[in-house]
């Protein structure tokens, strides 16, 4: 099996999945924000520009918002963080996922 291969932009993290690119937070990021106690996410179906805001989150050293690292369409996002926004702060990154991006233009990854 390859090696799941993390792209790291901007304190986000982008993994190439069968279902799309899945964004989330990076361990780094976490550590900057302390706990996070709000999370404003985007909703399924919208369609941001590369550097839009993909979520703000309030926590306890900062309130930040992360701008989307690609140009696409919302497919999924992570409910389990829009319930728990703690869930974000998981310390595997892989589960502080925020959300699922399709019809990307991977040309803006290069």
């Amino acid at each position: 099996m390859m090696a799941e291969e993390l792209k790291i932009i901007d304190s986000l993290w982008l993994l190439k999945t069968d279902a799309g690119y899945k964004i989330g937070l990076t361990n780094e990021a976490q550590e900057d924000l302390g706990n996070i106690t709000f999370a404003t996410m985007p909703k399924v179906g919208q369609t941001l520009k590369k550097g839009e805001s993909l979520i703000e989150l309030e926590a306890e050293k900062a309130v930040s918002e992360f701008s989307t690292p690609l140009s696409g369409t919302i497919s999924a996002i992570n409910e389990a963080a829009e319930q728990d926004p703690s869930t974000l702060d998981d310390a595997d990154q892989k589960n502080a996922w925020i959300a699922i991006l399709t019809d990307i233009d991977e040309a803006e990854l290069s």
